[in-house]
Formats: structure tokens, sequence, C-alpha cells
């Protein structure tokens, strides 16, 4: 059993040498959703800093237009650095921050759950249970007065419920991120630290050369002296 447990764990230690794949899924999973929230944020600002200003039917924030293009551009340059794989654990701080906004001002009072779900589900609520007895209305009403089955032909009928699912697995995916990194090979912050640390061998390569040659020297210098003063003496 034990060499059996030892021989699965070496074939396991093997596939680290692919453990790049990792991070790099999860920087090609987050663009593009960064890059379509921050791109358009920009195209409708004037209507994205009304929504984060106004308390009534928006989000009643602060300094709306600072907080908007900070939003926007965060998520626009985010999307550019998490593709390249540059500076990959810094970025994910502010776009882990914008998570964390958006689940507390927007998604927050909604619950758990970002498609409403019924009595079937752990994290329905009163809420939910109240979309789902809408949607099979909705639903009947649809199969006796429309063609339903061209409607749902590429895809079921659902009720958006805006819980903080979503931005919660997005923040969990940022915060693996920011404590693994990029991940090796396929990232910038890889080649650029591979050469950091070329560099920084290469210098103290030459430190510890200059170093010796400077001790040879001394000792040299040392030697020559002993040698003068025994003939000044003889």
């Amino acid at each position: 059993m034990i060499t059996l447990m030892s021989k699965a764990r070496s074939l396991l230690d093997a596939t680290r040498r692919f453990d790049f794949i990792a991070p790099l899924l999860l920087r090609l999973y987050l663009a593009p959703i960064f890059w379509m929230a921050g791109t358009k944020k920009f195209a409708s600002f004037d209507s994205t800093v009304a929504w984060f200003g106004n308390p009534d039917w928006g989000l009643g924030l602060p300094f709306p237009t600072v907080m908007a293009f900070l939003a926007a551009s965060t998520e626009t340059v985010g999307a550019v650095l998490l593709v390249l794989g540059l500076g990959v654990r810094l970025i994910s701080v502010p776009l882990g921050i914008t998570m964390v906004v958006a689940m507390v001002t927007v998604h927050w009072e909604h619950g758990w759950l970002a498609i409403a779900e019924g009595s079937g589900s752990l994290f329905a609520n009163e809420r939910t249970l109240g979309a789902i007895e809408r949607l099979d209305q909705a639903k009947a009403i649809l199969r006796e007065h429309g063609n339903y089955e061209w409607l749902t032909e590429n895809g079921s009928l659902v009720i958006l419920n805006n819980g903080i699912e979503f931005a919660a697995t997005y923040l969990v995916m940022l915060i693996t991120l920011f404590f693994i990194g990029a991940g090796r090979y396929l990232s910038m912050d890889d080649w650029i630290g591979r050469w950091v640390d070329r560099r920084g061998a290469g210098t103290a390569g030459t430190a510890g050369t200059a170093g010796a040659a400077g001790a040879a020297s001394a000792a040299s210098a040392a030697s020559a002296a002993s040698a003068a003063g025994a003939a000044g003496a003889g």
C-alpha cells in the first residue's frame, strides 16, 4: 500500500511541470469579462456616471465621475494585463476591489444566486421563489399565445436574480492569481523575472570576482611589505 501511494504521489508530482496551465486559464477566462465590462462603461460613460451617482435608481456613490473612470480603466487595462501576463499579482488587487464594491453595492441585496432558482436550490430565498412563480406564469402565457418552441430553441427562459454569485466567483479567481501569479512560460511576468534573475546572478558573479581580486592584491601587498621589512631588519 505504501509503495502504491508513493507511486501515485510521484505521478501527481510529475504533473507540476504543467502547473502553468492553471493560472493561464484563469487569466484567459477573466480577461474578456473585464474587457467587456470596462469598454461598455466607456462606451456609455455619461450613463455610467449617472448610474454610479444617482441614489434613487443607481448606486449613490460619491464622486461618480472619478469612480466610473477608475472602474472602467481598471477593468479595461486589467483585461490587457491579464492576457499579457504582466503585473498580474498587482492588477489582481484593484480588480478584486472592483468586485468587492460590485458585490456590496449592486448584488448583495439580491442574495447569492445570479439566476433565480426554486425550492430545489440550496441558496433559494423568498425573492427567487417568487421569481420562479412568475417565470412559470410567463412560460404558460408564451405556450398558449406564442411559438414557445421557437422562443426556447437556443436556450431556456430564465429570470435574472443578479445576486453575488458571479462577482464572488471572479473575486475568488483573482485572489488565486494574487497568490500564485501569472504562471510560468506563457506570461511576461515570468520572462521578466527570469531576465532579472540572470542579471542579478551576473552582477553577483562580477562582484565576487572583483572582491577576490581585491583580496589577492591586498595579500600581495602585505607579502611585499613583509619582505621589505625583513630585508630592512637584516
